[in-house]
């Protein structure tokens, strides 16, 4: 990129002339149309990536809290099953 520095004026008019040369006066404003379009995307997708790099940074900065413990009941006595005991309906508190 250093070299993009030392570009003076004559340079760049023998740049375009070979550029209208090599594609002609009918495609030069689609092509700098399209090279546009694309040095925008490249910047929208640069910016994207930069945003999530410090996103992901700043998440990593942030004390992490420990997860709350939901209360939990205290455990039922175990009932021992017995075949009859499955097969009978159970009774509902509906009533």
């Amino acid at each position: 990129m250093a070299f993009l520095q030392n570009i003076n004026a004559p340079e760049l008019i023998l740049i375009f002339l070979i550029v209208l040369l090599l594609f002609g006066a009918k495609r030069l404003p689609e092509l700098f149309k399209s090279l546009g379009q694309s040095v925008k995307e490249f910047k929208k997708a640069t910016s994207n990536i930069e945003d999530d790099i410090r996103n992901a940074m700043d998440a990593e900065d942030e004390p992490r809290k420990p997860k709350p413990v939901a209360e939990s009941k205290p455990a039922e006595p175990a009932t021992p099953v017995t075949p009859a005991a499955e097969e009978a309906p159970r009774k509902t508190d509906n009533a």
